[in-house]
């Protein structure tokens, strides 16, 4: 293995009279490798991939972006994930990735590159970890093509360079991986090492819940079967890291459930005020069957979010071209790597490997195919890190040994599977670089066919070399140009809204239109867009525009594309017109009549509050949490803040979400608010001054 050469003592210039070294004799130099200075490459890539034009999509989620906004100034926002800083209502999730934007605004000021760039840099830490992983049981080359792959996968590059919690949930379950490679290896530190595992995976727990645990089952059986500790201690160790996990999992959870209901804020997305509720209702199982009380959804298996369930969901639709472009081939490098460690002793670390990583993969794989609640394909990112360590670690394995017909065999189908499938999912596009599908089929075919005749030929040894350069490029481009297509297409766009998608608006047939994966469902209204501009975006068909179910008035947001590339059927509530659309004429209105008041406004939903409280730099109580629909506050709780003069104003239509929520509470609210107060227009919104009746 190459690394950076122990320190050595350069001759030094001149000596002394006596022969000794002068004071500038001893110096210490280094050597750096090529295997270092390739790897320090991919990183500095990655970041100027993940950093390059960040601030074109502005605040983002801005739902998430209010959030940290508020715990940027008030520290009790910030610990417990709240959504405005007068901590009225937290977001859906736990807070882990708030925490980490929230300190950085902190640090520097909130701002858009406050708040993206730490996702960047997790992303530019994701790679090196994977590639620290593979690299300790394979080659420096095997390590470079993982890193690459979830450098340059889609949806990775779409979520590093967001403020959604995946960015985090991505680096910690590497990182535990990592640190379950390095307890594979280690006899006397395991214990450590797989406790430290536990510790990562728990706070994935606090980033993003439930979806954090999906890895579990590989991370233990692969330490279980290749352990280097006997099968009891192993035992032993195993627990410690469960130990771990549930205390650094738990900790928040146990002081928010202990807390007083009036100490904090309501706990979003919940129906009773319970972060336990939350975690295994709306963010946990009912992920799984669909029963997701106070959910976006609406119903089990609804196709409207994610298509129907079944093997068939990730290679198809929205998701396939943010992650399925290798997913084929990660498939059957697993399978090769089973292979390869055939008959081995237990604790074979090329068969350790497929159980780590092909355990992850098949485990979230078949977890999102068949949930019937809410997935949205940027959750695909999941899969990137296994797709990435399995497919280098296959391709080292298979090219040691491409002189054997049957691993040259495997390689050179693996090369066709890839380009076939690739050329597949670039139909998609037709007409978005037509030429791309056809080189990456050319260099598929040209790539098989070299490994298949290659070690047959009788040629020179320089020779052979460099056809078997040639033969790697090939295959590396087959692999990678069309994820770094899309993802070059992805930097090279404006992101924003709940429901960002990497790649061509086209792509998947997820854009646009009634029906599809995102469209509303045919014959039920909502009009699709293209460019995040304009829809009437409803999901019955009733109703006026930018309502759910044709309760309420227009909300300034309904119909307004998500993405940039706009989201059919989406309604009011994932969001819309953005901080762009508040007027100046509100922000004066509402931070001259922010002093002495809890909060300056209230709006209905969080998406429809989000804009104006990050606009105005002001307090902005969310009705009904991120769709309306959450039990907070009810109308006596709100009529009594209104006679305690703790809200200004309740904004209307235009720059927030009056009706936008579906039902409940926050119509009660509006309604009465409607009844008893006067309506009055600043810029283009509809405010009511709460202080007057």
């Amino acid at each position: 293995m190459s690394t950076i050469t122990e320190p050595h003592t350069v001759p030094p210039a001149s000596q002394d009279a006596g022969g000794r070294a002068g004071p500038r004799a001893f110096v210490t130099g280094y050597s750096i490798s090529r295997e270092k200075m390739l790897y320090g490459g991919l990183l500095l890539l990655t970041a100027i991939a993940y950093l390059w034009g960040l601030s074109k999509n502005g605040y983002a989620n801005e739902y998430y972006a209010a959030a940290v906004q508020a715990g940027s100034t008030s520290w009790k926002a910030w610990f417990l994930g709240a959504f405005d800083s007068s901590s009225f209502i937290t977001v859906d999730k736990t807070p882990a990735s708030l925490w980490v934007m929230g300190l950085s605004g902190r640090i520097f000021g909130f701002g858009v590159w406050s708040m993206l760039i730490p996702q960047a840099l997790m992303g530019v830490a994701s790679v090196a970890f994977l590639y620290v992983s593979v690299r300790r049981w394979f080659s420096a080359n095997a390590a470079l093509l993982a890193g690459a792959i979830l450098a340059l996968t889609p949806v990775a590059v779409l979520m590093f360079r967001f403020n959604n919690p995946d960015a985090l949930l991505i680096l910690l379950l590497v990182a535990g991986a990592w640190a379950v490679t390095r307890a594979i290896d280690s006899e006397r530190h395991a214990a450590r090492w797989m406790a430290l595992a536990g510790v990562l995976v728990g706070f994935g727990f606090l980033t993003k819940m439930l979806q954090a645990f999906l890895v579990l089952p590989a991370f233990g059986l692969a330490y279980l079967i290749a352990g280097k500790p006997a099968l009891g201690k192993r035992l032993l160790h195993s627990l410690g890291a469960l130990a771990a996990l549930v205390v650094s999992a738990g900790w928040w959870i146990a002081i928010v459930e202990l807390m007083p209901a009036s100490a904090r804020p309501y706990i979003g997305g919940s129906t009773t005020n319970s972060i336990l509720e939350l975690t295994l209702g709306y963010n946990g199982l009912g992920r799984l069957t669909g029963n997701e009380t106070g959910s976006v959804g609406g119903g089990v298996g609804n196709p409207g979010w994610g298509g129907a369930t079944g093997l068939q969901r990730l290679f198809g639709g929205e998701f396939a071209s943010q992650i399925a472009w290798l997913l084929p081939t990660a498939l059957l490098a697993t399978i090769v790597l089973v292979v390869a460690a055939g008959r081995a002793g237990r604790t074979d670390k090329t068969r350790a490997f497929a159980v780590l990583w092909g355990g992850w993969l098949v485990v979230t794989g078949l977890v999102f195919s068949y949930m019937q609640g809410i997935i949205h394909s940027y959750y695909m990112i999941a899969l990137a890190p296994a797709i990435g360590a399995l497919i280098g670690a296959a391709a080292m394995v298979l090219w040691r040994r491409r002189a054997e017909w049957l691993p040259r065999a495997a390689l050179a189908g693996g090369a066709l599977l890839t380009a076939g499938w690739s050329f597949s999912l670039l139909q998609a596009t037709p007409t978005w670089l037509p030429w791309l599908r056809w080189t990456i089929l050319i260099a598929g075919v040209a790539a098989a066919g070299l490994v298949l005749i290659l070690p047959e030929l009788e040629l020179r040894r320089t020779t052979v070399r460099r056809a078997g350069l040639f033969a790697a490029t090939l295959l590396a481009l087959t692999a990678l140009a069309g994820p770094a297509a899309y993802s070059i297409q992805t930097i090279s766009t404006a992101h924003a809204g709940a429901l960002p998608s990497a790649g061509p608006a086209s792509a998947g047939g997820r854009m646009g239109g009634g029906g599809g994966p995102m469209g509303a469902p045919p014959g039920q209204g909502g009009t699709g867009t293209t460019n995040g501009q304009g829809g009437t975006g409803t999901t019955n068909g009733q109703g006026a525009p930018g309502t759910t179910n044709g309760q309420g008035g227009t909300t300034g947001q309904g119909g307004t594309g998500t993405t940039g590339r706009g989201q059919a059927g989406a309604g009011g509530f994932l969001g819309g017109g953005g901080i762009s659309g508040v007027s100046s004429e509100l922000v004066t209105l509402l931070q001259q009549g922010a002093k002495g008041y809890t909060w300056a406004a209230a709006a209905v939903t969080a998406n429809g509050a989000a804009p104006v409280q990050i606009a105005a730099e002001v307090p902005v109580m969310a009705i009904g949490g991120f769709n309306g629909t959450d039990a907070a506050p009810t109308l006596a709780q709100f009529q009594e803040l209104v006679a305690q003069g703790k809200i200004h104003y309740l904004i209307g239509s235009g720059g927030g979400g009056f009706g936008g929520g579906r039902g409940g509470t926050s119509s009660e609210i509006s309604t009465w608010v409607a009844e008893n107060f006067q309506a009055q227009t600043v810029g283009s919104t509809t405010i009511y001054d709460l202080t007057t009746n």
